[in-house]
């Protein structure tokens, strides 16, 4: 069964930067999906970034709100998703939580961490 666990939030000055990690165990593939979402209270979880794998290439997609500022990686070897994220606002707040995605070809099944709250101050 995949398990994801999510580190790294906390509270942060507006400017500041933190960085997420995702361990994920449970027979993860590098072909899988991983990505960071987010939700904010009284809000829907909304995808700040989602990276996949192709051979040794990967690939990032930002939300609007986050491009230029947080940057998603992924180290294969460690079954791991980092979220870089740099000069944070006080929007950013919300509680974090990491995302896999499985595909084949009869379903796709998501896989999510318990969450990390980061809490931007202004």
């Amino acid at each position: 069964q995949v398990q994801l666990v999510e580190s790294g939030g906390g509270l942060v000055q507006a400017g500041g930067s933190l960085r997420l990690s995702c361990a994920g165990s449970g027979g993860i593939s590098s072909i899988d999906a991983m990505g960071w979402y987010r939700q904010a209270p009284g809000m829907q979880r909304e995808l700040v970034a989602r990276i996949t794998s192709s051979g040794s290439t990967n690939y990032a997609n930002y939300a609007d709100s986050v491009k230029g500022r947080f940057t998603i990686s992924r180290d294969n070897s460690k079954n791991t998703v980092y979220l870089q994220m740099n000069s944070l606002k006080p929007e950013d707040t919300a509680v974090y939580y990491c995302n896999l995605e499985r595909r084949n070809l009869i379903k796709t099944s998501n896989y999510w961490g318990q969450g990390t709250q980061v809490t931007v101050s202004s």
